[in-house]
């Protein structure tokens, strides 16, 4: 039996209850200095983070864990403090689980920042109990697309939305939605997806893409069919189709 997809309610993170696995997406540690050069003073959210995913961890029972890309920040390099912090989040959490690190776009030389018995996985995805994990930076594994459930981050996706008076708003959510079946098709023939669901980044200070405004970026923006996709926020709101919500812009 294929595991129960649950995203947790108020958190950007992914249950798998039977594996008792944990999936969460986009940490981007070391945001801040980036911030900081402008113009913006803002306190590290490492030791938050690292506080708020130990708290689910307990709660929640979890065995594995698997970091879906962009742990770090700062590309091509790092700085001492951020190299620092990853170094020191990853040990605590491997601590309390098994740690599985799928590389994304801001991930280079990752593998130098793992300790022994952190499970690096290929950029281009992994499959985890019949369920394909990958980024979203590059394109997918065949292995992955041979999944009828695929698992993505890399867009930071948001909603906009406005009130009667026009002042806009910006919420992080999940997107759900089915692919374009030619598009799909045409690159992987053999391909069963039929759901791809897209996560939130777990830092509050990623920003995002409004995905009833702007495309998502890397290869899943032609592929998922996002105007038909659903829409939820972080509290389980359900907000509908994503084409509803552009019409009523």
């Amino acid at each position: 039996m294929q595991p129960t997809l649950q995203p947790l309610i108020d958190e950007p993170a992914l249950l798998f209850k039977e594996k008792k696995l944990l999936v969460i997406a986009d940490l981007h540690i070391g945001i801040e200095s980036e911030l900081r050069e402008n113009g913006l003073q803002v306190p590290s959210q490492t030791k938050v983070m690292e506080e708020r995913l130990l708290s689910i961890l307990k709660k929640n029972k979890v065995d594995d864990i698997i970091l879906l890309g962009d742990i770090k920040h700062t590309i091509p390099s790092s700085t001492y403090q951020e190299r620092t912090d990853v170094k020191n989040f990853l040990a605590v959490i491997q601590s309390n689980s098994t740690l599985h690190v799928l590389p994304g776009n801001h991930d280079g030389n990752i593998d130098r920042l793992l300790t022994a018995g952190i499970q690096l996985h290929s950029s281009d995805g992994y499959v985890f109990e019949g369920i394909g994990f990958t980024h979203g930076h590059r394109k997918p594994s065949v292995e992955v697309m041979q999944c009828d459930q695929v698992i993505i981050g890399h867009s930071h996706p948001t909603v906009m939305m406005m009130d009667r008076l026009g002042y806009r708003t910006f919420e992080q959510c999940w997107l759900r939605g089915s692919p374009h079946f030619d598009v799909l098709h045409e690159k992987y023939p053999e391909s069963p997806t039929s759901q791809i669901l897209l996560m939130p980044a777990f830092n509050p200070l990623c920003g995002g893409t409004a995905v009833n405004q702007d495309a998502l970026l890397g290869p899943f923006k032609n592929l998922i069919d996002v105007d038909n996709a659903d829409l939820y926020l972080l509290d389980g709101s359900s907000l509908g189709k994503v084409k509803d919500l552009k019409d009523s812009r």
